[in-house]
């Protein structure tokens, strides 16, 4: 039976995942809570935590905030401001290869080498979401109309993708062959970039909020409806004429956080009344972990082994569920 320890947070817990075998679980509150042997709290920001982000190597957890900074810090309690613009609200980052980094505000973005360099993305409306390719120094901008993509280490024309509405969350597929978009309204776009085909995935009674790859990149889970909808991008056209699985239905609930398991087919899915389910793709299996709490589950994530998941909700609720005893 899976069990559950309780981790003691202050307010919304932005993001939760791990450093290596280090738990972590930042909160709005600007607290980063690490539990491994033991727990520790950082309080990086002078103010409130808006965004966190680990490390594509996993060793260093990225947080911006309102007081305009960008912190690094480690497992091992450290931290440093690698970046500041004084007076912005930072709350989009993104991680990228080689100790790269990119945040945003207003209408620019700007990535952040490991060196400390830093190069500046001007975009004509405001900056909705960021991710960098799987490989390479590629950089995807979501914003209003469309997505950019930058090649941050050179100084290329930038591809544009076009299509109207506010696009926010931003996420490159694992083979770097789609991005795809969250979009203001109930529905999520996609392009192919091979040829800049579009792909609309509509139908959600809620904003898509959390989307995870599952491994080998054949299927993309998401919230906003009252089942985790996981869309596939297997075969030449991705999930155009394709029938999206449905895991994990209730009726009296949506989904508000998905977190695919690293290494099968399995996704697990948190609800806004605070439960937390484990689905099968192939037979919609499920199991329980974690019965119903005070509000809505905002974040989810597995360790390396897939056998810890993290996770934290909107009303200061935290813990690390364990599949084996």
């Amino acid at each position: 039976m899976p069990t559950v320890a309780p981790v003691e947070v202050d307010g919304f817990v932005v993001r939760a995942g791990y450093l290596k075998d280090t738990a972590f679980f930042a909160s709005g509150e600007g607290d980063i809570v690490l539990s491994g042997q033991g727990e520790t709290k950082l309080k990086p920001h002078k103010a409130g935590l808006l965004a966190a982000e680990p490390t594509i190597d996993g060793k260093g957890l990225i947080t911006s905030g309102d007081d305009g900074c960008i912190f690094l810090s480690g497992a091992d309690g450290s931290s440093e401001c690698v970046a500041e613009r004084p007076r912005k609200w930072i709350d989009l980052i993104a991680a990228g290869p080689s100790g790269a980094l990119a945040f945003a505000s207003g209408r620019t973005a700007w990535v952040r080498f490991a060196d400390g360099r830093e190069k500046e993305f001007a975009h004509e409306r405001a900056v909705g979401g960021l991710a960098f390719a799987p490989k390479g120094m590629r950089l995807a901008v979501g914003r209003y109309d469309g997505a950019t993509l930058w090649w941050a280490g050179t100084d290329g024309a930038p591809v544009e993708l076009s299509w109207n509405g506010a696009h926010l969350g931003v996420s490159f597929s694992p083979d770097g062959k789609y991005v795809v978009t969250a979009m203001q309204e109930n529905a999520l776009h996609g392009w192919r970039l091979s040829d800049s085909q579009d792909m609309r995935m509509t139908g959600y009674p809620a904003k898509v909020k959390s989307f995870s790859w599952s491994v080998k990149g054949r299927y993309l889970a998401t919230s906003g409806a009252n089942a985790a909808i996981l869309w596939p991008f297997f075969g030449k056209t991705g999930p155009m004429g394709q029938t999206p699985l449905q895991l994990g239905t209730r009726g009296d609930n949506l989904v508000s956080a998905v977190a695919c398991h690293p290494k099968e087919d399995v996704v697990a899915v948190g609800y806004q009344d605070g439960m937390i389910l484990m689905c099968r793709f192939e037979d919609n299996a499920e199991v329980l972990l974690r019965r119903p709490g005070l509000g809505s589950v905002s974040t989810m994530a597995w360790d390396a082994d897939g056998v810890r998941l993290v996770f934290g909700t909107e009303t200061a609720e935290a813990g690390i569920i364990s599949l084996q005893d």
